[in-house]
């Protein structure tokens, strides 16, 4: 009985440590870094008070800008911002859709291409201008989706 308390109230903590950690959406410089990573940055130098301060800005500069790279056919680099362009995108086919092989490019008639980025293949009839929208997922990625067959592959985007 006592272990099924300590159990119980040890998993209550850890919840209520992990809800305060995801209601902040801040984890400190200490928490981020290994050890050895914040003595290589100088990080151990700081006093305490000087630590705290450095976290209070980053705490209100939190701001990244990551920027995808890719290249046209041709070789030449193309930038995209990832974070602030992470919106989903609604639009159409740009012609007949009849699934994905590999590789498949999906250009949109709003003047984008997307390209698969999973391998695969899919055929379930044939769609004009079918509509889709594309969603940001985790870790980068995103999802087309076609309204018309229901039918979802991972894409990035190349134009």
């Amino acid at each position: 009985m006592y272990k099924c308390i300590v159990v119980t109230l040890s998993t209550a903590v850890l919840a209520l440590l992990a809800g305060t950690a995801l209601a902040t959406g801040f984890s400190s410089l200490e928490e981020r870094m290994s050890q050895s990573e914040f003595r290589a940055a100088g990080l151990d130098k700081l006093s305490p008070d000087e630590l705290k301060s450095l976290d209070d800005w980053l705490r209100t500069h939190n701001a990244v800008v990551t920027t995808v790279v890719t290249t046209t056919p041709s070789g030449e680099p193309v930038f995209y911002p990832r974070d602030s362009d992470r919106e989903a995108v609604q639009s159409r086919i740009d012609g007949i859709f009849t699934g994905w092989r590999g590789h498949t490019v999906f250009k949109l008639e709003n003047g984008q291409e997307w390209t698969q980025q999973e391998s695969g293949s899919f055929d379930n009839g044939k769609y004009d201008h079918p509509a889709v929208k594309i969603k940001p997922m985790i870790l980068g990625s995103w999802l087309l989706s076609v309204e018309s067959c229901g039918c979802s592959v991972r894409v990035t985007r190349t134009k």
